[in-house]
């Protein structure tokens, strides 16, 4: 710690921050202690979990994409327009981070079910989306969206509007702008949101088994695994598809840490 760092620090301060620590940090361990690792490679290679795990990471994938096409376009609107409607929108975006689990898998069955609003017309046109990786996607994509509209938009709304203005009076149209300015010096924060959306996409578990269901190899993802493994006669296998999301948690936050590095270099 600095000199300086020192003198405006409270002591007392190390207290509350090592027992946050120590609830943040002491959960994981406990799990790492409890892991097999003598069998953990015949755990790892287990079929069910190779099977969850391939379904997480395609539907994560692509539901960051998703999220990544229609998401960048609604945060550069917030950051540039303006009002109460705007507000109102805003709103409605965050809609999905406070409802429980369980509300927003219904609130996803009365809509894209099979008797719900646009699933009842899917349904017709041969395209229902129940019990299929589709709903799988659909959950993912509905839970993780505000993460990256949020994150993006706070890195967009950092972008020198001075900047984008002079570009604007040189005679550079909005689209110009939009790909040569504002999208590269937002470019750190709509990395992050994306990453933030996909490790959302990895966790999701309680809308995904209310709207979709546990099916192998279709909507069973690794968290539905983790909790099928637990209530059965292996409830090891769980804890080695608990490592397996630890560790993909790890290589995201490496990627966001030196990702962030070479994008923004001090």
């Amino acid at each position: 710690m600095t000199r300086g760092a020192r003198a405006t620090t409270p002591a007392w301060l190390w207290v509350p921050a090592s027992l946050a620590l120590l609830l943040c940090a002491g959960p994981v361990a406990a799990l790492l202690l409890n892991v097999p690792w003598t069998s953990l490679g015949s755990l790892l290679s287990a079929s069910e979990a190779r099977t969850a795990l391939g379904l997480s990471v395609a539907t994560s994938v692509g539901s960051t994409l998703i999220c990544v096409v229609l998401g960048l376009p609604l945060a550069v609107l917030f950051s540039k327009l303006a009002g109460p409607w705007m507000q109102v929108l805003r709103g409605i975006l965050l809609i999905p981070l406070v409802l429980s689990p369980v509300v927003s898998g219904i609130a996803l069955l009365y809509f894209w079910g099979r008797q719900g609003l646009a699933g009842r017309v899917l349904e017709s046109a041969g395209l229902g989306v129940g019990y299929s990786p589709a709903a799988v996607l659909i959950v993912q994509v509905f839970v993780s969206l505000p993460f990256f509209v949020v994150a993006s938009l706070s890195s967009l709304r950092a972008v020198d509007h001075d900047l984008e203005m002079a570009a604007a009076t040189s005679g550079a149209g909005p689209t110009a702008i939009l790909r040569y300015i504002t999208v590269p010096l937002a470019l750190p924060g709509i990395v992050v949101g994306a990453l933030l959306a996909f490790a959302r996409s990895l966790g999701e578990y309680g809308a995904t088994i209310t709207f979709a269901g546990s099916i192998e190899g279709r909507t069973r993802t690794l968290p539905l695994q983790i909790e099928l493994s637990l209530n059965s006669n292996q409830p090891e296998i769980a804890l080695g598809i608990c490592l397996i999301l630890i560790s993909l948690y790890l290589v995201l936050l490496a990627i966001a840490r030196f990702g962030m590095g070479l994008l923004l270099p001090r």
